[in-house]
């Protein structure tokens, strides 16, 4: 379609707008009819200001200063009808009219402009997302995967949250974090611990030194932005910021080995559903989260727990179980999950995701990740050709 005519039919369309289109049109016509029929003494003709200034509130420029000129044409016949043009009276109608009708068509203008780089930003932030966090695959090795991501603001795709998954020689290596705070910092601190996992997760080592490069990442965030010696304390930190860290869960499931193995930074426990019950897998020995390392001299402890063919592994963020109902109380993850315990990833979030979602009216406090996994049976090798 020609750009030029997109304030005519585009956005209304989007909008049930040929309804709402005629609301001004149909306003304009009973005004011009009624001030015709009523008394001389009686004049309608201001009421028609309300044209144009409805249209600029869900149109563009180019159809508020039609309906305005069809306003505007509307009050000189009335003019006409009952005395005519020259006089005063309806001269002053029509001339507040005509300038009621260039602002509204002003405002219609800037509200279209704005309009266009909301969504600018949001092609933006949506390749950002596709860039930065990147889907989970569906298969890796004998694991079905799935995710969700629920961004609490509505206009935002994402916000501190990250999950994360890397396939080494013999298994899969999982992260979800949440990074402190909202906005572009957060983003930020999630895109360090996301990029330093990309980087590292596929080498062949260990899971205790696979948080240690994690925590570099987050601790060189904080030194690049406290840094600067421009507005910076005694001890080097930045005046006015506050300390970032991430908490996380990085997780290692073997192919050939009916276990996880985990390192909890601080992070929710993840839960383990099996033969219709839920177990929240606490870690005896949980680190701190990433970031806090100098602060609290982490000593990284591997935990491992069973994990078996069938069983559903459930990582999540904490703003999942921090969503609250119209009376206060937090979302019941673990009582909710019992009632699922035997779908596969994908339908047990999708469940999780419309309940969430109505448990808390329809809005979340905090950003809330997901990620379903599910131990399948390994497939055969493939038999060595004679």
């Amino acid at each position: 379609m020609d750009p030029r005519r997109r304030a005519f039919v585009p956005r209304l369309s989007r909008r049930g707008g040929r309804l709402l289109l005629a609301a001004p049109f149909a306003l304009i016509a009973a005004v011009t009819v009624v001030d015709v029929l009523v008394p001389p003494d009686v004049h309608l003709g201001p009421f028609l200001i309300a044209a144009p200034a409805v249209t600029a509130s869900f149109a563009g420029p180019r159809m508020t200063a039609f309906v305005g000129a069809v306003a505007v044409f509307a009050q000189s016949a009335v003019a006409v009808a009952r005395t005519n043009l020259t006089d005063l009276n309806h001269t002053y109608q029509i001339v507040a009219l005509v300038l009621i009708s260039i602002i509204a068509t002003f405002f219609a203008y800037l509200r279209e402009r704005d309009e266009s780089r909301v969504t600018r930003l949001r092609s933006i932030a949506h390749a950002a997302q596709s860039v930065v966090l990147r889907p989970l695959p569906r298969r890796a090795g004998p694991l079905h995967i799935a995710s969700v991501y629920l961004a609490a603001e509505e206009e935002a795709q994402m916000g501190g949250d990250l999950y994360a998954a890397a396939r080494t020689a013999d298994g899969t290596r999982l992260l979800i974090g949440d990074a402190r705070g909202k906005g572009l910092d957060a983003i930020s601190e999630a895109s360090l611990v996301l990029g330093a996992f990309r980087v590292t997760a596929r080498r062949e080592q260990e899971l205790p030194e696979l948080v240690v490069h994690l925590e570099a990442g987050v601790g060189s965030a904080e030194e690049t932005e406290n840094g600067a010696p421009t507005g910076s304390g005694g001890d080097g930190t930045a005046e006015g910021t506050e300390e970032a860290f991430v908490t996380a869960l990085v997780l290692d499931i073997p192919d050939h080995e009916p276990v996880v193995r985990l390192v909890n930074c601080g992070h929710p426990p993840p839960l383990l559903l099996r033969e219709g019950r839920v177990t929240a897998l606490d870690a005896a020995n949980a680190s701190p989260p990433l970031g806090l390392a100098d602060v609290l001299a982490p000593d990284v402890k591997v935990e491992t727990f069973p994990f078996g063919v069938g069983d559903v592994l459930l990582l999540y963020t904490d703003g999942v179980v921090e969503a609250r109902d119209a009376s206060r109380a937090f979302y019941p993850l673990e009582e909710r999950l019992t009632a699922w315990a035997g779908d596969d990833p994908p339908t047990l979030l999708g469940r999780l995701r419309a309940d969430l979602q109505a448990y808390a009216g329809g809005h979340l406090g905090d950003d809330a990740a997901l990620v379903a996994v599910e131990r399948l049976a390994a497939r055969p090798a493939p038999e060595p050709e004679p």
